[in-house]
């Protein structure tokens, strides 16, 4: 047991939905007669965290993962002691730290100077440890020119600097971590992580929320994924990321199919054409074949048209586009522009397959335009944004098209990873 930081049995934090002006309020009166469930209906009680247990080994780094509202962020105020669980125990070894939210703990009509030395005493620091110390949280924090400003004056990101900088040097044995870092500066991300993987090293027990599911995958030991107040997942901090994000994806193919069945017919000024031969439906799938909506930039696309030609054609080709969400053309080809001249196209029914190896698309939505046309242009059908996928990825990379790459430097250049 001396191994295990944090313990948490049987954690349950519910809150009462319906409230005036629909606040939530917690149901400290229900829990303690044990008639939580019994005076509310279940469709006024909001669990917030819903019977977890969970032990995290001393000196281990911890991701918590998970979509809005699935509780990962109070689970840390009651790993933090800021928020009191109504049932279950938490046991905690150590001096713990907590940046939880962007400025708990500042009081904004007083200058940073003052604010170091009072959050300093309140996480168990003396006088004499602050004024130790208070050089390095103010050169950390790169806030020389403003300490003696109220910090209702800060940005954002300065309130983040600040309250890292003094989270850290309190030196603790628990260092809790929540979105806030998704508000710092460019610059001074690195430096948290930087100095959250130094406190690796140094053997302190770690546990961060965060939606940065790269960092996640890359500096933790383990992760965690949360969903409607529990544990589903916890373990290969990779495997519990893909799987999260393979729940995400098909919840957001459900929302898209159901969407579809809403769609009314297309607009005419998305859709154009004589209708001779007549473009019946479009289907975007993966390379197993199966119809999809979210696609990552190393997965491949197949774009499979059914057509209906009214009369038979010798004079045709067909046109695949690919457009960003703003509309602008990331790519485009037909049958033409690549040698293929139409020769007969029979009445009837046909499929038309057009197959790509990689995407190799950034984050965003994408729509594919698909149209059957004469050699001279003349469209028989055309869609105009009418058909849409999205592409995530983990990378940070922007513009449009992820270009294969490969970074060398020689001797006399080096990097560290953070």
């Amino acid at each position: 047991m001396s191994e295990i930081a944090i313990s948490l049995k049987n954690i349950v934090k519910a809150y009462r939905k319906y409230a005036s002006k629909h606040r939530f309020n917690t149901l400290k009166s229900a829990f303690i007669d044990g008639t939580i469930f019994r005076d509310f209906k279940p469709e006024e009680v909001f669990l917030a965290v819903n019977n977890v247990s969970l032990d995290i080994k001393k000196g281990k780094t911890v991701g918590i993962i998970g979509e809005n509202g699935s509780g990962k962020s109070t689970l840390l105020k009651i790993i933090a002691g800021i928020v009191r669980p109504n049932r279950g125990s938490v046991i905690t070894r150590g001096r713990i730290s907590a940046l939880i939210e962007l400025g708990a703990g500042f009081h904004p009509e007083i200058s940073g100077r003052e604010n170091i030395f009072i959050n300093g005493i309140i996480l168990g620091l003396t006088k004499k440890e602050i004024k130790e110390k208070y050089n390095e949280i103010v050169r950390f924090a790169e806030l020389e020119d403003f300490i003696d400003q109220p910090v209702k004056t800060y940005s954002s990101g300065m309130f983040m600097r600040l309250g890292f900088s003094v989270a850290i040097n309190v030196n603790p044995d628990i260092l809790l971590v929540d979105e806030v870092l998704a508000v710092g500066d460019a610059s001074f991300v690195p430096k948290c992580i930087d100095k959250i993987n130094e406190f690796k090293r140094a053997g302190k027990t770690i546990v961060f929320v965060s939606h940065d599911l790269e960092t996640v995958a890359r500096i933790t030991d383990e992760a965690i994924w949360m969903k409607k107040g529990q544990i589903v997942m916890r373990g290969y901090p990779r495997q519990v990321v893909d799987a999260y994000l393979q729940d995400i994806s098909e919840k957001e193919e459900s929302k898209h199919k159901e969407s579809k069945k809403e769609e009314k017919a297309p607009v005419d000024n998305k859709r154009w054409g004589d209708r001779s031969v007549e473009i019946i439906s479009v289907k975007l799938k993966d390379q197993t074949g199966k119809e999809k909506f979210i696609f990552s930039p190393d997965d491949g696309m197949i774009i499979e048209m059914e057509v209906k030609a009214k009369e038979e054609k010798d004079n045709f080709g067909f046109g695949i586009g690919v457009l960003n969400g703003e509309g602008h053309n990331v790519y485009g080809t037909n049958t033409f522009l690549e040698n293929l001249m139409g020769e007969k196209l029979t009445k009837g029914y046909h499929k038309v397959v057009f197959k790509i190896s990689k995407l190799n698309l950034i984050n965003g939505f994408y729509f594919v335009d698909v149209a059957v046309h004469s050699k001279e242009g003349t469209p028989y059908d055309y869609h105009h944004l009418l058909h849409k996928f999205r592409v995530d990825s983990i990378h940070k990379d922007v513009g449009v098209y992820r270009m294969n790459h490969l970074w060398e430097f020689d001797n006399g250049i080096e990097f560290r990873k953070y």
